[in-house]
């Protein structure tokens, strides 16, 4: 196909190569994306009913990867669900077991290229682009689907040329596999060489090329293929790196996963490889056939036989990486990803998680810095601060989140979005209000300033109401429990009353010297920061209610 080379010299070759791996790969990207924005609402199904069910994960896996075509995309995914809690280690691991049965999809494509279709499935990158100028979106996205697919058949004709095209770059590459013709190097190499593209179907997508083009034997592309199985695990370490605990060791499962599937069949055909050799050639046709089926085999009968004992994968797993203390000075997000904005919905749900983490922070900032008002306490003051802290990052962390996964969402889920805005940034004034009841208590501290019994015993019938009011907001929150709506709207008009008879009680006690005088700015701070903390909660509640924004 690729003839315009009369005569290519070796370093021709190499590009031509190359090039020819860089199509292969940019074709089954461009139809791994094309499948998953066709299939979205599909996949966002599978992954709700993610269960306990073995079988079911298995299958979710292994659908999922079939579309993405990237069982370390898959894995990554995996991996964000369980940093976020949305997933168990052992739900984890059997979507992690389909995710590698998922991935021999695109062994079996690559090896229909021995059917001498190439040029004719390479017409359909043409096809494909054409279908991408059309308005409609269905249209585009199948375009987008064909034109990856030809892509595919195009990298894999160059790739195919360059050896037919030039006998010494053949001679030079039988060479170099002569020489590391011993299963553990050569599963070394399949490792290595698949960790260097972190794409195990490009690497077997390449050996099934080369072994139809006779510059590797049957039995070494086997080990080979053995080895992509392990190199492919290198994409969800780097994934888990800053991760929880069990993000660690969802990456730790798929790498023992394919570990223990390796040695088992690498000692299975190191014993018997003329056997199972002749077995493959007899039953199935082209070589390239032979070795994209038996990555089939492969995954599956390592499936089969680590299923059942995924429980004990994990326990190994918990073993192996020990459960750390959570350090809240460590600055990070608990339960949102950014391996989550492959699946917005779900992302969208873990924000949630996180704005409610933010939300009950702040509720004990709050009852914290209350119950220091009047009895200053320095270790309680260091738990604010540090709480604080927290607040803020998690409010400008999220926030961000929210602006990149804007563009993602659609139009209910967006004013979900601007519901989840508004009451960070209510939450995170309630954060600062708690802040200030520390600041303020250090002063009266230093200053020896005290207030009557009767004060306290006021501010704190109007305190009671507003932490009554924190758990109506957080319940509305989490449960659009719109009927305590009311009963927050009320609370909010007695805290509005009790600030200015508060106000004018003390006035009268000044007066008649109950109080001192040099008290009042204090009074007066603390009881407008209790009515505005009231202002806010109401806010929350009715943002869910109204997400275009805050009761008027």
């Amino acid at each position: 196909m690729w003839m315009f080379l009369s005569s290519p010299t070796i370093a021709e070759c190499i590009i031509l190569l190359l090039v020819g791996v860089g199509v292969f790969i940019a074709g089954m990207n461009m139809m791994g994306d094309g499948l998953q924005h066709s299939a979205g609402k599909g996949m966002k199904k599978m992954f709700n009913k993610i269960s306990n069910n073995r079988i079911a994960g298995v299958g979710i896996g292994a659908t999922i990867t079939g579309i993405i075509q990237s069982s370390s995309a898959t894995t990554v995914m995996v991996i964000g669900f369980v940093n976020a809690g949305v997933i168990t280690l052992i739900q984890a691991t059997s979507i992690i077991m389909g995710a590698n049965i998922g991935t021999t999809v695109t062994g079996i494509l690559v090896s229909l290229s021995s059917l001498n279709i190439s040029l004719y499935a390479s017409l359909l990158a043409f096809i494909g682009v054409m279908m991408t100028f059309f308005a409609n979106d269905n249209v585009k996205k199948i375009g987008s689907i064909l034109c990856g697919l030809g892509l595919i058949f195009v990298g894999l004709d160059m790739m195919s040329d360059t050896f037919k095209n030039n006998l010494e770059i053949k001679t030079l590459f039988q060479n170099l596999i002569s020489k590391v013709d011993f299963p553990f190097l050569l599963i070394v190499i399949g490792s290595l060489f698949t960790a260097l593209m972190q794409s195990s179907s490009a690497a077997t997508g390449i050996v099934i090329i080369m072994a139809g083009n006779g510059i590797i034997p049957l039995s070494s592309a086997l080990f080979i293929v053995l080895g992509s199985n392990i190199g492919t695990c290198i994409t969800a370490i780097l994934a888990s790196i800053g991760a929880n605990m069990n993000s660690k060791r969802a990456a730790l499962i798929h790498l023992m996963f394919n570990v223990i599937g390796t040695i088992i069949f690498a000692t299975f055909i190191w014993i018997f490889t003329t056997p199972i050799v002749n077995v493959l050639q007899g039953l199935i046709g082209t070589v390239e056939m032979q070795i994209a089926w038996f990555h089939v085999i492969f995954n599956v009968t390592t499936t089969l036989l680590l299923l059942p004992f995924a429980q004990y994968l994990v326990k190994a797993a918990t073993l192996l990486i020990k459960e750390k203390e959570i350090d809240k000075e460590i600055l990070k997000l608990r339960f949102v990803d950014e391996r989550l904005l492959k699946t917005p919905s779900i992302a969208l749900m873990q924000v949630k998680k996180e704005v409610e983490y933010m939300s009950q922070l702040a509720k004990e900032n709050l009852e914290l810095s209350y119950k220091i008002l009047f009895n200053y306490d320095e270790k309680i003051a260091k738990e604010i601060a540090l709480n604080e802290n927290i607040i803020d990052f998690t409010n400008e962390a999220v926030t961000k989140y929210l602006i990149q996964l804007t563009s993602l969402v659609n139009e209910s889920e967006e004013k979900v979005i601007g519901s989840y805005f508004h009451v960070l940034n209510d939450v995170e004034r309630i954060g600062d209000h708690a802040e200030n009841f520390m600041e303020m208590s250090k002063k009266m501290f230093d200053e020896e300033i005290k207030f009557s019994e009767i004060a306290i015993k006021e501010m704190d019938e109007m305190y009671n109401k507003v932490v009554e009011m924190f758990d109506i907001s957080l319940e509305i929150f989490d449960n659009k429990d719109f009927d305590s709506l009311s009963r927050l709207n009320s609370l909010e008009e007695e805290v509005d009353q009790l600030k200015k008879q508060l106000s004018n009680q003390h006035f009268d006690r000044i007066a008649d010297g109950t109080c001192k005088l040099e008290h009042s700015s204090y009074f007066t701070s603390i009881v407008s920061a209790i009515e505005r903390i009231g202002d806010h909660l109401t806010n929350v509640g009715f943002s869910i209610e109204n997400p275009t924004g805050s009761q008027d």
